[in-house]
């Protein structure tokens, strides 16, 4: 498969085939990430998309799974996405699931009519990084939107049926808003409800314009137990309905799983005990940590 730049996608489209039908991030300001600060966003011709199916086909006809990237793959025209969708079920006869990254000004710029539409046609789950529910840190990162913004977001792709998994990043205020971060991202998963939940812990590439304010002073990133004190925090003040959540992506200190609300007081128990016995045995080495 040819594609531009280095790939990402959710831990979760791991066995999954990978379109890359867009170039980069349309938003692609935010200070923890460097993902796509090395592309120019861009939308790839139906010339260039028919092409990658094509070889997608060849590779694998029997595709039970498919990711749509890059970054915001959901910026596409509706109308091409629908016609993408509807090639991919006509071209893959085995296939169960399409998934797509969705960047939260790019949701907000869907009609609840197009998000319905995308789903009578296929795609089944979108992936919004909601990060913190905090409005400064929102703003000191650059997101781009405001928490009701993004709760706006949230509640929009549920709205339309399609399945939708949130991401939020423990650390992301630093050691002077950690409590803040946690509670307010809380109160916005909360309100939005995600059928899934994946929490990421901090990490920074050199690069990123967070680093430069690690180096200077003016962000102090939480130790390991910090990190955790800050999760369970947000763990305890969650609202949900029913949420599979997650913190066993390789930044995470301390993997876990559990389905919300029913495992809440497991989780905690498990929390409390590895914070207050500082059982460092059960942390991921930094050495293994890594994106």
């Amino acid at each position: 498969m040819f594609y531009e730049g280095k790939i990402y996608r959710p831990p979760s489209e791991a066995k999954s085939i990978i379109l890359q039908i867009t170039v980069g991030c349309q938003h692609n300001a935010c200070t923890f990430c460097t993902m796509y600060k090395d592309k120019s966003f861009r939308i790839k011709s139906r010339e260039e998309i028919n092409d990658i199916i094509s070889m997608a086909h060849a590779q694998d006809s029997d595709a039970g799974r498919i990711f749509l990237a890059d970054g915001d793959a959901i910026a596409v025209d509706t109308l091409l996405l629908i016609e993408i969708l509807d090639q991919l079920y006509k071209k893959f006869p085995h296939l169960q699931r399409v998934g797509i990254y969705g960047g939260p000004k790019d949701i907000l710029a869907k009609s609840p009519e197009e998000l319905a539409d995308l789903k009578a046609h296929g795609l089944n789950i979108v992936y919004l990084g909601v990060e913190s529910g905090n409005d400064g840190i929102l703003k000191s990162v650059c997101k781009g939107v405001t928490a009701d913004q993004m709760i706006a977001a949230g509640q929009k792709v549920k709205a339309s049926g399609l399945t939708l998994s949130c991401t939020v990043i423990i650390g992301l205020g630093g050691k002077a808003l950690s409590h803040e971060h946690a509670v307010d991202t809380a109160r916005v998963i909360s309100e939005i409800d995600p059928q899934y939940l994946g929490a990421l812990t901090l990490m920074l590439d050199l690069e990123a314009p967070l680093a430069k304010a690690i180096k200077e002073g003016t962000f102090q990133q939480l130790s390991p137990f910090e990190s955790l004190t800050e999760l369970r925090t947000l763990l305890e003040a969650l609202n949900v309905s029913h949420c599979v959540f997650r913190s066993n992506h390789a930044s995470n200190y301390l993997p876990l799983r559990a389905t919300l609300p029913e495992d809440r007081n497991d989780l905690l128990q498990t929390l409390d005990s590895v914070i207050k016995n500082q059982t460092t045995e059960r942390l991921r080495p930094e050495y293994w940590r890594g994106f």
